[in-house]
């Protein structure tokens, strides 16, 4: 949980999994009803650490600023014809 919680940034996701199977929500603790909607959120978008909560938890957390998501920390790559032609170096 500990290794969750200290990503620098988070990847957000809607699980498509129709496996019946029960997750713990590492946001808030409880636990995910089987087959329920809820959303994958993976540290530093490393699929082998991902995972699942519930909506309204990440929501929440969103909103308190405790799961920023890529496009938030790191700067965007230029598009490799910019990087090529050498525009938009600011």
């Amino acid at each position: 949980m500990d290794d969750f919680a200290s990503a620098r940034w988070y990847a957000v996701r809607p699980a498509g999994s129709t496996k019946p199977a029960t997750y713990r929500c590492p946001l808030c603790g409880r636990h995910l009803a089987a087959m329920s909607e809820h959303l994958l959120v993976l540290p530093e978008g490393q699929p082998a650490r991902r995972r699942h909560a519930h909506t309204n938890c990440v929501m929440r957390a969103r909103r308190a600023g405790r799961l920023p998501l890529r496009e938030e920390v790191e700067p965007r790559r230029r598009g490799w014809i910019a990087r090529l032609l050498g525009r938009g170096t600011e």
